[in-house]
């Protein structure tokens, strides 16, 4: 994801009494007081996550007499099971995925908030060594700035066991709801080890980043170009605002009226929409391009946001890892396959080589990585976290030559070929929102209907991402574009169950109001729960950008690239 144009602008709206009624996540609804952080709780239904969407949907489809016979959640959410089949017990089951906690009460005094500083952490049962495949446990315990106890759970920690720049393994943090959290390591190398945890956010500060993304969908936005014919034969041009079609996006409170040019994809039903241009039709749209951060962040919630990616204190005691004496082992012998789960840690970093305990994976070089994508197409989409595995892969196979499609580099497409070996590489981005230069429109295509204008076979790769252009907004957003994918996903497996897909999880990177770590844990939890069961590979990325030694930046470096390309490769060509 790249920033290089727009900019930033803080603006302050006045607080209303009742901030925020709801989460998008569908579990607990928090009602959220003057100081964001309300202590009452109620039950969403299973329905509630997608409600939004499809009532847009339907109300934008149906004349307005007929929306009261259709106005209620089971009714318009009933489209949602037979469109996408699933089940209303599996919909019901992302209410568990995406459940986090928050503050038991109203939390005003940002000194009540989680302190970093005064946080910490201890080894429980400490032994004066372990063997190879050993588990080890830690307990995180919270604390305000008055230094007084957590009662309550909900805080965002990170947690990893390293040695030096040598090793580092991901470490599993579990609230306890108690201003306690609990993290298991597994010990993977022989050697010394330390433990290190972040608290990259507050419980406090997380209330702040849900209410913004659920009421706040014009924190980032688009510019929209338009070009057509004039009086006198001069070109007219004008550059309007745009965004996805959302009630909380600010293009009706901008132009009041007839405010916009709506936009509805006929395949995915995908919504967006413009300010109306002065004297072009809405048919003369011809480029996108980012427009601008708007932070609606008050004074009150940036105290709770800071600080946020911290580390905190805790026991400095080396543990000593052993080699195994035959009752411990971490051997992985299962083969790649689509299907797998993710576990946690899904492996780990020794001298910057990353072992995976999903399947038996490899290292590849560059004679092998040709060998490898000998007679293939693959077809990768996504962000520019993707794009930099179409960059890996350009550089390491020599004979692979880029084509000049007089494109935008940023939003491609991107095209490599290699006639010797017959391999074809693609990358596109995958559509509107997408956060970059001024490109044509004509380009954004959306991933779904890409997936479906595959004939698919054994020589088809398809890759795909979705992510951190999407933090911004509402999740029923983002969970709507999944599902679509899924769809399309599926009817390629149907009619040529020998493509191989595999999806790529989201990246860690970013800890600000606009694109957080946590905003990306959710999205990254949508996106495992909605192809968990579908028959694709699930390359697991936030671990490993997560706890390596390098500092984090949704770009990793080369390293981290090739550790992901092993298993990329791995995936395409299982031993």
């Amino acid at each position: 994801m790249e920033h290089e144009t727009g900019k930033y602008i803080h603006r302050e709206r006045p607080w209303l009494k009742i901030l925020f009624l709801g989460m998008c996540s569908g579990m607990i609804c928090f009602l959220v007081l003057w100081s964001h952080m309300g202590n009452e709780r109620k039950k969403q239904s299973p329905h509630s996550l997608l409600f939004p969407y499809f009532a847009r949907l339907h109300n934008s489809s149906s004349h307005a007499d007929d929306v009261s016979e259709i106005s209620s959640e089971e009714k318009l959410t009933s489209s949602f099971y037979s469109e996408f089949g699933i089940s209303s017990e599996r919909y019901s089951s992302l209410q568990q995925t995406l459940y986090w906690a928050g503050p038991d009460r109203s939390v005003t005094d940002v000194s009540m908030s989680t302190s970093p500083a005064h946080s910490t952490f201890i080894i429980q049962n400490l032994k004066d060594s372990y063997q190879i495949g050993e588990e080890l446990f830690v307990t995180i315990h919270a604390r305000n700035f008055n230094n007084d106890s957590k009662s309550y759970g909900g805080d965002f920690f990170q947690a990893k066991l390293f040695y030096s720049k040598k090793a580092s393994v991901f470490g599993e943090v579990m609230d306890l709801l108690n201003g306690s959290y609990s993290v298991r390591f597994l010990l993977p190398w022989v050697g010394p080890a330390q433990v290190a945890v972040r608290l990259i956010h507050s419980s406090e500060a997380v209330q702040v980043l849900k209410h913004h993304t659920e009421t706040d969908s014009d924190r980032v936005s688009f510019f929209g170009y338009f070009e057509g014919p004039g009086p006198n034969g001069i070109k007219l041009k004008e550059t309007v605002l745009c965004n996805v079609k959302s009630d909380k996006n600010g293009l009706e409170r901008i132009k009041k009226g007839n405010c916009c040019c709506e936009y509805k994809d006929s395949r995915t039903g995908e919504e967006w929409r413009c300010q109306r241009p002065k004297s072009l039709p809405c048919s003369a749209r011809v480029y996108h391009s980012f427009a601008e951060y708007i932070n609606h962040v008050t004074a009150e919630e940036a105290k709770f946001l800071n600080p946020s990616n911290k580390g905190i204190n805790g026991q400095k005691s080396t543990v000593m890892i052993l080699p195994s004496n035959g009752s411990t082992s971490i051997d992985v012998r299962e083969k790649c396959r689509p299907g797998l789960n993710s576990p946690v840690p899904a492996g780990f970093y020794l001298n910057d080589v990353w072992t995976s305990f999903v399947c038996k994976t490899r290292h590849f070089t560059p004679e092998t990585t040709t060998q490898c994508l000998k007679d293939k197409h693959i077809y990768m989409m996504g962000d520019s976290t993707v794009r930099q595995w179409f960059e890996f892969l350009l550089k390491a196979v020599p004979s692979l030559k880029q084509m000049n499609l007089h494109v935008l580099y940023q939003a491609g497409p991107l095209i490599a070929v290699d006639v010797g070996n017959n391999i074809d590489l693609h990358w596109r981005a995958h559509g509107i929102p997408l956060r970059c230069k001024k490109t044509e429109m004509t380009n954004l295509h959306y991933t779904s209907n890409e997936i479906d204008d595959l004939t698919g076979g054994p020589h088809t790769v398809v890759v795909f991402h979705l992510g951190i252009h999407f933090t911004s907004f509402p999740l029923d957003v983002f969970i709507h574009r999944v599902l679509r994918v899924r769809k399309a996903v599926l009817d390629l497996l149907k009619r040529a169950p020998e493509t191989t897909v595999i999806l790529k999880t989201v990246n860690t990177g970013f800890k600000d109001v606009f694109t957080s770590d946590w905003y990306s844990l959710q999205l990254d939890r949508v996106l495992r729960w909605a192809f968990q069961d579908v028959g694709v590979y699930i390359l697991d990325v936030w671990q490993m950008t997560a706890c390596h030694y390098n500092k984090e930046n949704i770009h990793p470096g080369r390293v981290i690239i090739k550790n992901e390309i092993d298993i990329l490769l791995s995936f395409i060509c299982p031993e």
